[in-house]
Protein backbone atom coordinates (compact mmCIF):
# COMPACT_ATOMS: atom_id res chain seq x y z
CA UNK A 1 0.00 0.00 0.00
CA UNK A 2 1.34 3.59 -0.41
CA UNK A 3 2.15 5.83 1.94
CA UNK A 4 1.36 9.43 2.13
CA UNK A 5 2.26 12.54 3.20
CA UNK A 6 1.36 13.81 6.85
CA UNK A 7 0.61 17.54 7.80
CA UNK A 8 3.79 17.51 9.47
CA UNK A 9 5.85 16.32 6.15
CA UNK A 10 3.90 18.59 3.99
CA UNK A 11 4.89 21.41 6.38
CA UNK A 12 8.42 20.16 5.99
CA UNK A 13 8.46 20.10 2.43
CA UNK A 14 7.61 23.60 2.59
CA UNK A 15 10.88 24.68 4.73
CA UNK A 16 12.93 22.79 2.79
CA UNK A 17 11.62 24.84 -0.17
CA UNK A 18 10.36 21.87 -2.43
CA UNK A 19 8.14 22.99 -5.42
CA UNK A 20 4.41 24.28 -5.68
CA UNK A 21 3.09 21.43 -7.91
CA UNK A 22 4.94 18.69 -5.11
CA UNK A 23 3.49 20.41 -2.61
CA UNK A 24 0.14 20.80 -4.02
CA UNK A 25 0.13 16.89 -5.23
CA UNK A 26 0.76 15.88 -1.49
CA UNK A 27 -1.91 18.29 -0.20
CA UNK A 28 -4.46 16.19 -2.62
CA UNK A 29 -3.40 13.33 -0.70
CA UNK A 30 -4.32 14.71 3.14
CA UNK A 31 -7.91 13.32 2.75
CA UNK A 32 -6.38 9.49 2.45
CA UNK A 33 -3.32 10.12 5.19
CA UNK A 34 -6.34 11.58 7.73
CA UNK A 35 -8.38 8.65 6.70
CA UNK A 36 -5.57 5.94 6.93
CA UNK A 37 -5.16 7.48 10.57
CA UNK A 38 -8.92 7.69 11.73
CA UNK A 39 -9.19 3.21 10.06
CA UNK A 40 -5.80 3.06 12.29
CA UNK A 41 -7.72 4.10 15.89
CA UNK A 42 -10.47 2.42 14.68
CA UNK A 43 -8.71 -0.69 14.46
CA UNK A 44 -7.24 0.11 17.43
CA UNK A 45 -10.52 0.45 19.31
CA UNK A 46 -12.16 -2.75 17.53
CA UNK A 47 -9.31 -4.99 17.99
CA UNK A 48 -8.34 -3.71 21.81
CA UNK A 49 -7.69 -6.42 24.54
CA UNK A 50 -8.21 -9.62 21.56
CA UNK A 51 -5.79 -12.02 22.85
CA UNK A 52 -4.10 -14.96 20.96
CA UNK A 53 -5.53 -17.61 22.98
CA UNK A 54 -5.29 -20.86 21.84
CA UNK A 55 -5.38 -19.76 18.71
CA UNK A 56 -2.74 -20.50 15.93
CA UNK A 57 0.00 -17.91 16.50
CA UNK A 58 2.05 -16.55 13.66
CA UNK A 59 4.98 -18.28 13.64
CA UNK A 60 3.31 -21.56 14.13
CA UNK A 61 1.41 -20.91 10.63
CA UNK A 62 4.23 -20.79 9.06
CA UNK A 63 5.45 -24.04 10.86
CA UNK A 64 2.12 -25.62 9.10
CA UNK A 65 2.48 -23.92 6.10
CA UNK A 66 6.23 -25.67 5.82
CA UNK A 67 4.69 -29.13 7.04
CA UNK A 68 6.63 -29.10 10.54
CA UNK A 69 5.92 -31.67 12.84
CA UNK A 70 4.36 -31.25 15.92
CA UNK A 71 7.45 -30.64 17.87
CA UNK A 72 8.72 -28.37 15.99
CA UNK A 73 5.51 -26.17 15.16
CA UNK A 74 5.60 -26.20 19.28
CA UNK A 75 9.26 -24.57 19.42
CA UNK A 76 7.89 -22.16 16.93
CA UNK A 77 4.73 -21.13 18.92
CA UNK A 78 7.35 -20.56 21.68
CA UNK A 79 8.26 -16.94 19.54
CA UNK A 80 4.62 -16.15 18.77
CA UNK A 81 3.34 -12.82 20.51
CA UNK A 82 0.55 -14.20 22.39
CA UNK A 83 -0.65 -11.07 24.28
CA UNK A 84 -0.92 -7.69 22.64
CA UNK A 85 -0.71 -7.82 18.52
CA UNK A 86 0.86 -4.66 18.22
CA UNK A 87 3.76 -5.90 19.22
CA UNK A 88 4.50 -8.11 16.24
CA UNK A 89 6.47 -6.66 13.67
CA UNK A 90 6.33 -5.78 10.40
CA UNK A 91 9.33 -7.78 9.05
CA UNK A 92 7.86 -10.29 11.02
CA UNK A 93 4.57 -10.05 9.12
CA UNK A 94 5.83 -9.59 5.60
CA UNK A 95 8.50 -12.71 6.81
CA UNK A 96 5.28 -14.95 7.53
CA UNK A 97 2.68 -13.20 5.60
CA UNK A 98 1.93 -16.81 4.19
CA UNK A 99 0.71 -17.58 7.53
CA UNK A 100 -2.79 -15.50 6.44
CA UNK A 101 -3.83 -19.32 4.92
CA UNK A 102 -3.21 -21.20 8.31
CA UNK A 103 -4.60 -19.06 10.79
CA UNK A 104 -7.86 -20.33 13.42
CA UNK A 105 -10.13 -18.13 14.21
CA UNK A 106 -8.66 -17.08 17.24
CA UNK A 107 -5.72 -16.98 15.13
CA UNK A 108 -6.83 -14.10 12.62
CA UNK A 109 -8.99 -12.02 14.59
CA UNK A 110 -5.68 -11.74 16.86
CA UNK A 111 -3.47 -11.09 13.53
CA UNK A 112 -5.93 -9.39 11.03
CA UNK A 113 -5.07 -5.72 13.47
CA UNK A 114 -1.49 -5.67 12.97
CA UNK A 115 -1.51 -6.87 9.22
CA UNK A 116 -4.02 -4.32 8.55
CA UNK A 117 -2.24 -1.26 10.49
CA UNK A 118 1.29 -2.33 8.51
CA UNK A 119 -0.64 -2.36 5.11
CA UNK A 120 -2.53 0.71 6.18
CA UNK A 121 1.26 2.32 7.31
CA UNK A 122 2.51 1.43 3.59
CA UNK A 123 5.07 -1.61 5.46
CA UNK A 124 3.28 -4.53 4.17
CA UNK A 125 5.17 -6.09 0.98
CA UNK A 126 2.25 -8.28 -0.12
CA UNK A 127 -1.65 -8.01 -1.26
CA UNK A 128 -3.41 -7.61 2.06
CA UNK A 129 -6.20 -5.93 0.17
CA UNK A 130 -6.76 -8.62 -2.75
CA UNK A 131 -6.23 -12.04 -0.15
CA UNK A 132 -9.47 -10.39 2.06
CA UNK A 133 -11.21 -10.18 -1.45
CA UNK A 134 -10.56 -13.80 -2.40
CA UNK A 135 -11.27 -16.01 0.98
CA UNK A 136 -13.79 -18.48 -0.27
CA UNK A 137 -11.82 -21.13 1.43
CA UNK A 138 -11.12 -19.59 4.47
CA UNK A 139 -14.13 -17.70 5.62
CA UNK A 140 -14.59 -20.07 9.16
CA UNK A 141 -11.35 -17.76 9.86
CA UNK A 142 -13.22 -14.67 10.41
CA UNK A 143 -16.41 -16.18 11.88
CA UNK A 144 -14.71 -15.03 16.16
CA UNK A 145 -15.08 -11.33 14.43
CA UNK A 146 -17.75 -8.88 15.67
CA UNK A 147 -19.61 -6.56 14.08
CA UNK A 148 -17.24 -3.95 14.88
CA UNK A 149 -13.99 -5.58 13.91
CA UNK A 150 -16.43 -6.36 10.56
CA UNK A 151 -17.10 -3.15 10.03
CA UNK A 152 -13.08 -1.84 10.26
CA UNK A 153 -12.10 -4.64 7.65
CA UNK A 154 -14.57 -2.78 5.29
CA UNK A 155 -13.57 0.39 6.37
CA UNK A 156 -9.58 -0.73 5.18
CA UNK A 157 -11.08 -2.37 1.87
CA UNK A 158 -12.80 1.10 0.94
CA UNK A 159 -9.97 3.20 1.95
CA UNK A 160 -7.64 0.75 0.03
CA UNK A 161 -10.43 1.15 -2.94
CA UNK A 162 -9.76 5.05 -3.21
CA UNK A 163 -6.15 4.45 -3.58
CA UNK A 164 -5.51 6.18 -7.10
CA UNK A 165 -2.67 3.99 -7.78
CA UNK A 166 -4.29 0.99 -7.84
CA UNK A 167 -7.54 0.81 -10.28
CA UNK A 168 -6.50 -2.88 -10.92
CA UNK A 169 -8.06 -3.60 -7.60
CA UNK A 170 -10.43 -1.72 -7.12
CA UNK A 171 -13.52 -3.63 -9.01
CA UNK A 172 -12.54 -6.56 -6.74
CA UNK A 173 -12.95 -4.60 -3.45
CA UNK A 174 -16.23 -3.13 -4.42
CA UNK A 175 -17.33 -6.55 -5.71
CA UNK A 176 -16.30 -8.08 -2.40
CA UNK A 177 -18.01 -5.10 -0.41
CA UNK A 178 -21.25 -5.27 -2.59
CA UNK A 179 -21.61 -8.70 -2.68
CA UNK A 180 -19.10 -10.74 -0.63
CA UNK A 181 -18.02 -11.75 2.75
CA UNK A 182 -17.43 -8.17 3.79
CA UNK A 183 -21.01 -6.96 2.24
CA UNK A 184 -23.01 -8.12 5.66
Amino acid sequence: MKTYPSPEDIQEMKQRGYDLATIADAEETLCLWQAMKDIQMQIETAFANVRLGDGIGLWEAQGIDDYKSLAERGALREKDEKSNWSNISAQDLNDCHSSLGFFDAQGMRFHLPAFLITDLQGKYRFNLAGRLCKMNDELHQFHLLNKAQREVVKAYLNWAASDPDDELQRDSIFTTLQKGYWSH
